[in-house]
């Protein structure tokens, strides 16, 4: 039996220390990425406006009078009498549009947003158009930032009066750094308050008790406190919130998450958790295809004969049914050997949600079954 020398021995034990603590942070996850800082959070802005400087790819004036309207108004607001002649508008060159975009958490007036812009009239493309000045309100109702620039859009329309093509999606399009704020907008966080509190993005005891345990590990026992299955909350002894939220995103967290198994019936994707499990169930899988051909013949009488030609229906059916194979899963299965067991009955995606669904109603399926 070989003896190992004493010079290799720790690094041999640092080695194996290293990879069980690699281990054990497999299922960890920073506290940044599974919850939030209550005080801390965005804040969506809305606005309409007017694109202008579009090639014949606008509105018009019939199915969208509120771009004549604006028009209007805004020409008015400029010293511009347009009152006479609205009836003779014809708004090619120019879309109406919202324009949306999302104000961070303690943004400061004077630093800029990203803004989407999309058309609600019946403008073909939004191409090479300029968006005027567009005030963006807050839920409040109150004016948060002012949007203004050229439009970047990743598409386009063309086409004549037979056939036209288009590219991906030209009435929609983006301006980086397209807003510029002018009020920040309010938060609840102060900088010396007594404690913050932590709000998991997907509630769940064992995750929420484990946040509780970790951070009373790193800043001493007492500091958390799990309030309910979403809510952690942390003592602030220093006074300092910004020092004390910084400590806690990096501290790792096992995060225990639950058996879902998601279907979407509208595209035949089906996606499972790696907790997924089922008890032991046979499974049964064949299809049946029943084809209908119509084949009319005409019955035509001999010379001379008193009969008439006339046309006689005939109907072929053909039913086709696929041999059942019986699959046993056993009890407890991984993700992977129940994949492979229904790949190996031959489901498609479609017959997948059934063969779930059932395995559901039978009370083998330990997950929580979810339809899109």
């Amino acid at each position: 039996m070989a003896i190992l020398n004493s010079t290799r021995l720790p690094i041999l034990l640092a080695m194996l220390a290293a990879m069980l603590l690699a281990a054990t942070q497999i299922h960890a996850q920073r506290i940044k990425d599974i919850a939030d800082i209550e005080g801390v959070r965005g804040n969506a802005l809305i606005g309409y406006g007017l694109v202008v400087g579009l090639n014949g790819t606008g509105d018009s004036g019939t199915s969208s009078p509120f771009t004549i309207n604006s028009i209007t108004a805004l020409l008015e607001r400029l010293g511009v009498n347009v009152r006479a002649d609205i009836s003779k508008m014809k708004p090619k060159n120019i879309a109406a549009v919202m324009v949306t975009a999302e104000l961070s958490a303690f943004a400061r007036p004077g630093q800029q947003l990203d803004v989407t812009v999309s058309s609600i009239g019946d403008a073909k493309s939004l191409r090479g158009g300029t968006l005027l000045v567009t005030p963006l309100l807050g839920g409040d109702g109150n004016p948060y930032a002012v949007a203004q620039g050229g439009l970047s859009v990743g598409g386009f329309s063309a086409g004549g009066k037979g056939s036209g093509q288009t590219k991906n999606h030209p009435t929609a399009g983006t301006i980086p750094n397209g807003a510029r704020i002018e009020k920040a907008a309010p938060y609840g966080l102060s900088p010396d308050q007594d404690r913050i509190s932590l709000s998991l993005r997907r509630p769940d005891f064992t995750t929420a008790k484990s946040l509780q345990d970790a951070i009373n590990a790193v800043l001493g026992e007492g500091m958390a406190r799990a309030i309910n299955p979403s809510t952690v909350q942390v003592w602030n002894p220093n006074s300092n919130t910004v020092e004390l939220i910084a400590s806690l995103e990096q501290i790792n967290v096992p995060v225990d998450n639950t058996a879902v198994v998601i279907v979407d019936e509208r595209t035949g994707t089906i996606v499972m958790g790696q907790d997924v499990r089922i008890d032991t169930v046979a499974v049964a899988h064949g299809n049946i295809t029943i084809s209908v051909a119509e084949n009319p013949e005409v019955s035509q009488p001999h010379a001379f004969a008193s009969g008439q030609t006339t046309t006689v229906d005939r109907t072929k059916v053909d039913v086709d049914e696929e041999e059942a194979r019986l699959v046993v899963l056993p009890k407890q299965v991984s993700l992977s050997e129940l994949v492979g067991a229904l790949n190996a009955v031959g489901a498609t995606p479609s017959d997948l949600m059934a063969v779930l669904q059932a395995i559901k109603a039978a009370g083998a399926l330990h997950a929580e079954l979810r339809t899109m």
